[in-house]
């Protein structure tokens, strides 16, 4: 091969770089939304009384939880993507929704209730909560790990599990407009039991999925 060519070449390689993962990403993310969307407007849809339900804080909590968890697990996913990071000063991020919870219910502690305390715990819609979420999530969750597959984690089962949150409360974010269940501990209850289920999906999913 001439010197010329061969410098050719390697100009021409060098230009052709991959796509960060926070473009990939966002993509598969973005591609996958309307699945999720299509799914939720066919089995469930938006609450009858949502206009009513939006004047309740305990409603609007809801979406504060769920979009925290997705913002947060976004950003740590993408820092889990590189090959030498851990959760080391990032795992904090994942328990700003936590926090919002907490101080859900603790603010619903102090306000008087007409419903008892199990009563609101249990709800209504607790088997649609546990079956709504986890499937809204699918379509999500493949997007996630696709996108997390063009980095490089050290940790894929981990990185699998923060792609499960990640899924998980936008999922959430969507059956919230459905859920006519607004207090706290039904949220803290049932939707983190939820959750936790994507979770686990999404670290069986990355352990090998996200192997490198």
């Amino acid at each position: 091969m001439e010197t010329d060519q061969l410098i050719r070449t390697l100009a021409a390689d060098n230009a052709h770089r991959a796509r960060p993962v926070k473009f990939v990403l966002a993509l598969a993310l973005l591609a996958a939304a309307p699945v999720s969307v299509a799914m939720f407007f066919a089995a469930l849809g938006v609450r009858p009384d949502v206009m009513t339900a939006m004047r309740n804080p305990f409603f609007d909590l809801k979406f504060a939880v769920t979009l925290a968890l997705a913002i947060s697990a976004i950003a740590v996913s993408l820092h889990l993507s590189r090959p030498e990071a851990s959760l080391r000063g990032w795992a904090w991020l994942l328990l700003v929704p936590a926090g919002l919870l907490v101080a859900g219910i603790a603010g619903e502690m102090m306000l008087v209730q007409r419903l008892p305390m199990m009563t609101r715990l249990v709800g209504s819609n607790s088997r649609t909560c546990m079956t709504a979420i986890p499937l809204l999530s699918l379509p999500l969750l493949a997007a996630a790990l696709i996108g997390l597959r063009h980095g490089a984690p050290a940790r894929p089962a981990v990185a699998g599990a923060v792609a499960g949150l990640l899924s998980a409360g936008l999922a959430a974010t969507l059956y919230a407009s459905h859920c006519t269940d607004d207090s706290p501990l039904f949220v803290a209850t049932w939707y983190t039991t939820a959750t936790a289920l994507v979770t686990a999906i999404g670290a069986l999913a990355g352990s090998r999925v996200l192997r490198f």
